[in-house]
């Protein structure tokens, strides 16, 4: 492995430290993941605690690490440390051969303060990474009014264009109450993007990774499984990293597709219902299959589409027990018919 601290902007201290490992030779694959992490410290300082320990936990899952130590209070304000994120966010990319990384499958994990920056580059940078990893997040406005007047409420400004979003916090933050991870969830619920959430019945704030070494106050014994936990998310979000190579993302972290540019059978019943007469031709199986069930049931057919509207086609055809080969066809055609969002 090889390590570099690069200097971003040497009047404001800001740094990015590299930590490189190697590919291909024994290594099946020519490309890894990249893991930015964006420490905590309210932006009075970047902790130590959230940066090297984190990095080493996601360089173990198999990925290129960076740590971006940013603009402070002391030397400067924001946007300021947004702007040390897009450059560095620039600068991994600008350097992904060197450095053997997928530049599609470039995440961001942020602590705190480095939580809010993270949900901040999810909901509206320049360089949105690829998923983010929010650990005790600051969102909400006390908390980052208290931190700098005048910076953004990740959660209001979640969108259909949000990244995926791992959280992770404790019941008992008396500095960043739960409110602003609970607050963050839901938005990214009614915008339906996919997340994980793993909120633990104590452990306080600032625990990083909550190993014994690095904990100062008392935590519940499974707080440390949120690393490993997030790492297994993230294989089904980017697709596992195999010695063959990445394997295909998990369709089912998604609730559907109803964003995605072309159709599939990954979209829910309600948007597919929605799109032209030539897709509704092409899933008459499917509501043949439906209307027998209804029928059979003594069901109202409109009920029966009002209940499974949030299904995906995928899931009702599973229901119906349509044949593998029939789905598959539907599939592959669907492809090529553009999404009418």
């Amino acid at each position: 492995m090889k390590s570099e601290i690069i200097v971003i902007n040497e009047e404001r201290d800001v740094t990015l430290t590299a930590y490189i490992q190697d590919v291909n030779g024994e290594f099946g694959f020519a490309k890894r993941p990249a893991m930015l992490v964006l420490p905590g410290g309210g932006y009075a300082m970047c902790s130590d605690r959230e940066a090297d320990p984190v990095a080493m936990a996601y360089l173990q899952a198999g990925y290129q690490a960076f740590i971006l130590r940013y603009t402070t209070n002391r030397k400067g304000r924001w946007p300021m440390p947004l702007e040390d994120y897009e450059e560095a966010m620039e600068l991994i990319q600008s350097r992904s051969e060197e450095w053997h990384i997928d530049t599609d499958k470039i995440v961001v994990s942020g602590f705190s303060a480095g939580g809010h920056l993270a949900a901040v580059a999810a909901t509206q940078a320049k360089n949105r990474p690829a998923a983010a990893v929010l650990v005790y997040p600051a969102v909400l406005k006390d908390i980052v009014d208290m931190c700098q007047p005048n910076m953004p409420y990740p959660y209001q400004n979640v969108s259909n264009e949000t990244c995926p979003c791992f959280l992770v916090a404790c019941r008992d933050d008396k500095t960043v109450d739960i409110t602003n991870t609970l607050k963050m969830e839901l938005a990214l619920a009614e915008h339906d993007i996919p997340f994980e959430s793993h909120i633990y019945s104590f452990g306080g704030h600032g625990f990083s990774t909550g190993e014994d070494w690095i904990v100062t106050n008392g935590v519940s014994e499974r707080v440390p499984n949120w690393t490993r936990d997030s790492a297994g998310w993230l294989k089904e979000v980017l697709g596992k990293l195999t010695y063959r190579g990445f394997e295909e993302p998990e369709q089912r972290v998604s609730l559907n597709a109803d964003h995605a540019p072309v159709l599939s059978i990954a979209c829910s019943l309600g948007h597919i219902r929605k799109q032209n007469k030539e897709v509704q031709d092409l899933l008459k199986p499917m509501y043949e299959g439906m209307e027998m069930i209804a029928r059979a049931r003594g069901y109202q057919l409109e009920g029966l589409y009002a209940v499974l509207n949030k299904n995906t086609v995928s899931e009702i055809m599973e229901m119906l027990q349509m044949s593998p080969k029939t789905v598959k066809e539907i599939d592959a055609v669907l492809h090529g018919m553009i999404n009418e969002l």
